[in-house]
């Protein structure tokens, strides 16, 4: 699947889900929707890493997932607000990392 494929698809999915629960995809929703997934990501990094409380410890393979599902929430916001926004990111990742036309010289 393309990358603008996959934009399209978790924005329908989030968008729905939020007229679902009368929430309203504002730009600041999606930014602080964004900061509490990425929070939520390094809390699993922590506990992947077992840099956290012992008490949170679990196994090699269940922080793994919990790692992926994480990571995967934020890019899905990050495609998200892409969306919304108006932006090709695919392009704009062209852009700025591989031509890196976007990058001063």
């Amino acid at each position: 699947m393309e990358l603008k494929q996959l934009q399209d698809k978790a924005s329908k999915v989030f968008l729905n889900n939020l007229k679902r629960d009368s929430i309203k995809a504002s730009e600041d929703y999606l930014i602080l929707k964004l900061t509490e997934e990425f929070g939520e990501f390094v809390q699993s990094y922590l506990v992947h890493k077992k840099r956290c409380r012992p008490i949170k410890y679990i196994s090699l393979q269940q922080s793994k997932r919990e790692l992926s599902k994480e990571l995967a929430d934020v890019l899905g916001l990050v495609l998200v607000i892409a969306q919304t926004s108006k932006i090709n990111l695919e392009e704009a990742l062209i852009k700025k990392w591989v031509t890196r036309e976007w990058i001063k010289k």
